[in-house]
């Protein structure tokens, strides 16, 4: 990659005298500073089943670099983009404690925090930053009683006598997208208003050499963010061209690699070269999910110059399935295999076994069947596919739902239901996605969905509409038991995994009013039962909402 010089310019008033301050690096000296970054955890600290990404391979990884950067004469910075809280249950029930604990053996210096942080009560939230033993960001969170930031805005490190400031952002859709209960005292400010009193605050006080922002705000090409708030790229467009060196992002969980100007590459495969983007000035970067990938930037700091010298994401552990000799599917390492540290795994392995535990507690009941098996949530409408339509639909604030019969695993019996039931029903960890259509637009798109055959993962369950479905179109639509109009818009809920055009759906992932909410669906289940049980199953039963003209 071609090295681009960035600087970070002073921001004064004009013609005000600025004193020449003391500096602790040496002129025309060369300072290597390499940052490492993860984003979007969601509670994933231990391996899946095929060994992949997990954080005891992860501090390998890291502790590598480490040690190498140090032998060379530079030093590290660790971020995280936020997001480590909700998606896996052995997390989730333990309020992600192993995560950030696990992030503060592995040497974690800061992390923004995501829309998926206030998931939980602001005591939880300061808990959480106590496991961490590193500073939790974010300079436009504010409590609306005091007025003041509920974080801080951003932290300095000293790193070879170059001051180094990493600032914190935070979508503002956040209070779109969480739990209410926990956020009616907070008040999300716009991300590029704050930054740029932060870089006033960073001028008038510590005036380092080198800013990062770490943001939790996503990365839309472009600009292009549709519903979603303004992300990486427009605040990278908002503030004066080179005051921050770099973006390193979460939130719209992409592997960050360009192939042109203002075009990522959406098909990037893990072990490619990876060119992160780069808006007036300011790079910007982000790792996927799931900790799937470490970033590296690598950069050179000389003269109060700093310049990117290389990037690359550093898969870990990932695989990918070939043929063997015998004709037999197997995975195989895309990169060289990363060793899981013995003393992590120790250190998380009790966590593990504790979440595997509390799994099988009761979290709710129903009176009767929920209908999952396959011969019946394949071939109609039951009362469990409703019911998850229906728990879907509240969380994401829509109109109606959908979700895909091939999602639905198994029925939950009578009785007493465990959070094992739940993942067994919903094992995939889908997350919930919504998008706004208007009326004329759903009607075509149900006209592709209502329509697909029974005796498929594709068949469809909905809550919230009703409709006759003939062969290839769809007629008498009521939303709520209104007569669907053609001019208004509606928002409907979906997994992401249909929403990309799985199960063959068409894909509305581009759509500018698409969003992912990020919450997982079994989470949502569980939520519900434990709030709503004794569940009465009579209540989701189909009621000729969705009539079929035609044999499908």
């Amino acid at each position: 990659m071609n090295s681009i010089t960035l600087v970070f310019p002073v921001l004064v008033a004009c013609c005000v005298a600025t004193p020449v301050l003391a500096k602790d690096w040496k002129d025309d000296k060369t300072y290597k500073i390499t940052v490492l970054h993860t984003n979007d955890n969601h509670g994933r600290f231990w391996h899946n089943r095929h060994g992949e990404y997990g954080m005891p391979a992860r501090f390998t990884l890291i502790n590598t670099i480490r040690n190498q950067v140090k032998a060379a004469g530079g030093s590290v910075l660790v971020l995280s983009g936020g997001d480590v809280n909700t998606g896996v249950p052995e997390s989730d029930l333990q309020y992600a404690e192993p995560d950030f604990k696990g992030m503060k053996h592995i040497g974690y210096d800061a992390m923004t925090v995501g829309n998926n942080e206030f998931n939980n009560a602001l005591d939880i939230l300061k808990k959480q930053e106590e496991w961490a033993g590193f500073p939790f960001l974010s300079a436009n969170v504010y409590s609306k009683d005091s007025g003041k930031r509920l974080l801080k805005p951003f932290s300095m490190f000293e790193k070879q006598g170059i001051k180094i400031a990493v600032m914190g952002l935070t979508t503002d859709d956040t209070i779109k997208i969480v739990k209410p209960l926990h956020t009616s005292n907070i008040e999300f400010k716009d991300p590029r208003t704050e930054a740029l009193k932060v870089l006033k605050e960073l001028e008038e006080g510590p005036k380092p050499d080198i800013l990062f922002a770490v943001t939790h705000m996503g990365h839309y090409t472009n600009s292009a963010h549709g519903y979603n708030a303004p992300g990486d790229v427009m605040l990278a467009r908002s503030l004066p061209e080179g005051t921050v060196t770099a973006i390193i992002g979460g939130h719209s969980k992409n592997p960050v690699c360009m192939k042109a100007k203002n075009k990522r590459n959406d098909k990037y495969k893990a072990g490619q070269a990876c060119t992160p983007d780069k808006q007036n000035g300011i790079y910007i970067m982000q790792a996927h999910e799931w900790g799937k990938y470490v970033g590296r930037a690598d950069f050179e700091f000389k003269n109060g110059e700093t310049t990117l010298v290389s990037y690359s994401l550093i898969p870990v552990n990932l695989k990918k399935k070939i043929k063997d000799a015998e004709g037999k599917e197997v995975r195989v390492h895309i990169t060289r295999e990363i060793m899981h540290d013995q003393e992590m795994m120790q250190l998380l392995g009790p966590y593990l076994e504790k979440g595997k535990k509390a799994i099988g507690m009761k979290i709710g009941s129903t009176n009767k069947l929920l209908v999952g098996d396959k011969k019946f949530v394949r071939y109609g409408q039951t009362n469990l596919g409703r019911l998850i339509v229906a728990t879907q639909m509240m969380r994401a604030k829509a109109d109606f739902g959908i979700v895909n019969s091939g999602g639905i695993r198994n029925s939950i019996e009578p009785g007493d239901i465990t959070y094992r039931d739940v993942l067994t029903v919903l094992p995939f960890a889908n997350t919930i996605a919504s998008v706004s259509m208007t009326g004329k637009e759903i009607i075509g798109y149900l006209s592709q969905v209502a329509t697909i055959p029974t005796n498929t993962g594709g068949y469809a369950q909905f809550s919230g509409i009703s409709m006759t479905v003939h062969s290839s179109s769809v007629s008498n639509v009521k939303i709520r038991g209104v007569a669907i109009d053609p001019e208004k818009r509606y928002r409907f809920s979906l997994p992401n995994y249909v929403a990309g055009g799985g199960d063959g759906y068409p894909k509305i992932t581009d759509v500018s009013s698409f969003t992912d909410t990020g919450f997982v669906d079994a989470e949502v289940l569980k939520e519900y039962l434990e709030n709503n049980s004794p569940i009465d199953a009579g209540a989701f039963e189909p009621k000729n909402e969705i009539v079929y003209k035609n044999e499908l």
